[in-house]
């Protein structure tokens, strides 16, 4: 099993919280991901998600909490993956993508109350739609139902 550790990012527009995602195309689907990675060895999980949000977006967080844990498993393919979302604060800078370090196409910040209609990966829409709702730590979530985007 893979463990991919992703960032929260957030920002409030007007009265309502919007979250930072990247925009990637997989065959004909569009898809919308938290913005992480995978760790490089002997680095800690919120060490992966400050290196990755810098690299990819040209931002620097400092993490916090852990908002949720939750596996993906996919029967058609071998690479379980174990997904930890983070909380990020003091967040530094303007989102901007770096071709080098990503294949996303683009960023966008969607609303949270629109989070449940999107192709998620993870397919966290409605945990975070929670997170936000109860201002806490939603721990183990437990299997994510994925769709498998090709």
């Amino acid at each position: 099993m893979k463990v991919r550790p992703s960032a929260l990012i957030w920002r409030h527009r007007d009265t309502q919280p919007e979250v930072l995602l990247m925009h990637y195309r997989y065959g004909e689907v569009d898809v919308l991901a938290l913005p992480g990675g995978n760790p490089d060895r002997g680095e800690t999980l919120p060490q992966t998600v400050a290196r990755e949000v810098q690299e990819e977006l040209g931002l620097t967080v400092s993490v916090g909490e852990m908002v949720m844990a939750g596996e993906m498993l996919l029967m058609e393919r071998a690479d379980d993956v174990l997904h930890i979302v983070f909380a990020t604060r003091d967040v530094q800078g303007e989102p901007l993508l770096n071709p080098a370090e990503t294949s996303a196409l683009a960023i966008r910040w969607v609303a949270v109350s629109d989070l449940h209609t999107l192709n998620l990966y993870p397919n966290v829409g409605e945990a975070v739609q929670r997170w936000f709702a109860s201002g806490g730590d939603l721990g183990y979530i437990g299997r994510i139902e994925q769709r498998y985007f090709g």
